[in-house]
């Protein structure tokens, strides 16, 4: 059988020349950690909440667009990837997992199994609701809005609302607001 090796993955503090690239005007709050920050790109005007933890890995890049924000508490894991347009608004909790474990049976204990790793991609302009869980290999597309709690399986379509767990699509954003 397989076997466990617990190993650290660093502190998860950095400075702004850990980076792969970093834009101006970003502000990460206090109690943010960011491991493997040579595989993160932050563009330019982008808020980053206490406590978030933004999880870069070797393999995959995380992109954040200009203009984005990240609320408190959020996790985000590029093991698969992970790109996230400009002007995107991500609520405090929310979950963001590029990567599973696989099935292997009954015999292999499922933290023993081998990783599968698909690349999530937020598009422009989309606002995660607070505590969503986003799963590998899910594109939410542009304008989309993921409501608080979502848990999403599958591809969200550009200006889709979508709530509930799992998250189904309750109704498109309209194209003009109220007056």
């Amino acid at each position: 059988m397989r076997k466990f090796k617990a190993r650290s993955y660093g502190s998860g503090a950095f400075e702004r020349k850990d980076f792969a690239s970093i834009g101006d005007n970003v502000v990460i709050e206090e109690g943010a950690l960011v491991l493997e920050p040579g595989h993160v790109n932050i563009g330019s005007n982008v808020y980053i909440g206490h406590y978030a933890v933004l999880r870069g890995y070797d393999r995959n890049e995380m992109v954040i667009g200009d203009d984005t924000w990240i609320g408190q508490f959020c996790y985000i894991n590029s093991a698969g990837g992970v790109r996230i347009g400009s002007r995107v608004g991500i609520g405090p909790g929310v979950k963001i997992m590029s990567s599973k474990h696989g099935e292997e049976g009954r015999h292999v204990p499922v933290l023993m199994c081998d990783l599968e790793f698909a690349e999530v991609v937020v598009e422009d302009e989309c606002d995660i609701g607070m505590g969503a869980i986003i799963l590998p290999g899910v594109t939410v597309g542009r304008g989309s809005q993921v409501g608080a709690g979502a848990v999403v399986t599958k591809d969200v379509p550009p200006y889709a609302v979508v709530a509930g767990v799992p998250a189904r699509k309750i109704r498109e954003r309209p194209e003009k607001g109220k007056a």
